[in-house]
């Protein structure tokens, strides 16, 4: 099994201003680094995610291929992994967490790359949803560092009808009895259950439903799949972690820096990396339009999207082949030399 290994940052200052003490970020490499270090892709993790979740993406017929790249999956800020709500000591511990954004995942992310590998300049920044978030992050605030960048079913500023799906999902999750108003007293199974059925609806599309690819041998009923994929997914994550990866994705903005000022356009048409934007054609979410517009502020970008039925997981296609094939020959022609 691949080594999970861990970067010390020390006391970490974020963007706020606020101190992440004994802050770290847990990681994992496959494949081998080339001679010259130009082979390094960074791979991070979306909502919810732990370096497991997303590995499935990494294989010889697969949308990474450890032979060809250097594969680096981090773990951002809030997943469980790296410093997070569940694993902070006190004084930040019990809803004393500061805020988070991607601008400190990705100033985290640098110095990993640069204390540990000694590497400047990433072939290809990769990634899903919050993983391509921080994708277009680094475009923006490390352009000379970023050859190319895949940002799949992902934004580079939350919308606003995504931060009123958000809303919803942090809404279900805090009604449960163990909230106390700034932390969680005890697993709040009763909010990550009704958690896990809000984002059945939202993440997989209505065509998803109507022709049933939720119904398999595993989970032949509707409930067997409400239940055992969505509910299953989040009880195995803590609530406080959830909800600050939540914070940090409303909050996401490749623009709402020191450098940009807020200016979006600006912000974009600062990604000099070739790049690919591929959202879902049905996701519900990170929409196509939205996606579209931001494509076409960026100088160097593609517009692809992925023509599929499965929502905001056709950018996570585990287990079905034609978006992950779609994924990979995309990922090959944007690397091309």
């Amino acid at each position: 099994m691949t080594e999970v290994k861990t970067f010390r940052l020390g006391d970490f200052r974020l963007q706020s201003g606020r101190i992440l003490p004994d802050a770290q970020l847990t990681y994992v490499v496959y494949g081998s680094m080339n001679a010259d270090k130009s082979n390094v892709v960074l791979y991070p993790t979306s909502y919810g995610a732990q370096h497991a979740d997303i590995a499935w993406a990494v294989g010889p017929d697969k949308v990474l291929d450890p032979n060809r790249w250097c594969v680096i999956i981090v773990n951002k800020f809030g997943n469980g992994m790296s410093t997070s709500p569940s694993n902070v000591a006190a004084p930040v511990a019990r809803g004393r967490w500061p805020k988070v954004t991607h601008v400190d995942n990705v100033a985290a992310q640098a110095r990993l790359l640069t204390e540990v590998f000694g590497v400047e300049r990433l072939a290809l920044v990769y990634g899903w949803s919050m993983g391509g978030q921080q994708a277009l992050h680094w475009g923006a605030l490390l352009p000379e560092r970023v050859k190319a960048i895949c940002a799949v079913c992902t934004s580079a500023k939350t919308s606003v009808h995504n931060k009123v799906f958000l809303d919803g999902v942090r809404a279900a999750l805090t009604a449960d009895a163990n909230w106390t108003g700034t932390h969680f007293r005890a697993k709040p199974e009763v909010g990550l259950r009704a958690m896990g059925r809000i984002y059945a609806g939202w993440a997989m599309s209505q065509a998803f439903y109507r022709e049933g690819l939720h119904l398999t041998d595993a989970n032949p009923s509707l409930e067997d799949y409400l239940v055992r994929v969505w509910e299953g997914n989040f009880l195995r994550r803590d609530g406080d972690d959830l909800l600050a990866m939540l914070q940090t994705w409303t909050d996401s903005d490749i623009s709402a820096n020191d450098r940009f000022h807020g200016d979006l356009g600006k912000a974009l048409g600062a990604i000099r990396a070739r790049a690919f934007i591929m959202p879902s054609r049905t996701d519900l979410y990170f929409t196509v339009a939205d996606a579209e517009i931001e494509a076409k502020q960026m100088p160097n970008a593609t517009f692809r999207p992925i023509e599929s039925i499965w929502g905001h997981r056709a950018g996570n296609p585990v287990g079905h082949a034609p978006d992950r094939d779609f994924i990979r020959k995309a990922v090959d022609e944007l690397t091309a030399d």
